[in-house]
């Protein structure tokens, strides 16, 4: 299941929802969260991905795809989250768990 963090890039002040764990939406509606989420680089690579594998396996290769991108998919988005200035907010607790999720120093 996945667990939702406050994110806050610092220079612009925007904020933003980060996540970790399994991702429950990109298992039942594929690429759809990376477009919801305003990630559009992710949501058109990853549609494609899933129509080309679903075309040469019919259709077992783009189940399979979607069951292991919903795995990686909310590490990956926080990830380009961090790269892009965000910051976590919220308790230290919170903040520590995010960061061993996610596989980053405490930023």
């Amino acid at each position: 299941m996945a667990t939702a963090i406050q994110m806050k890039n610092e220079s612009t002040g925007i904020i933003k929802n980060g996540y970790y764990g399994f991702s429950w939406t990109t298992f039942f509606f594929g690429s759809f969260p990376a477009l919801f989420r305003q990630d559009f680089k992710t949501f058109f690579g990853t549609f494609a991905v899933y129509v080309l594998l679903g075309l040469m396996t019919f259709g077992i290769g783009g189940f399979i795809a979607g069951i292991a991108w919903a795995f990686m998919y909310n590490k990956y988005y926080t990830r380009k989250l961090i790269e892009q200035g965000y910051k976590f907010v919220g308790s230290q607790d919170s903040i520590n768990a995010a960061c061993a999720a996610v596989g980053v120093s405490n930023v």
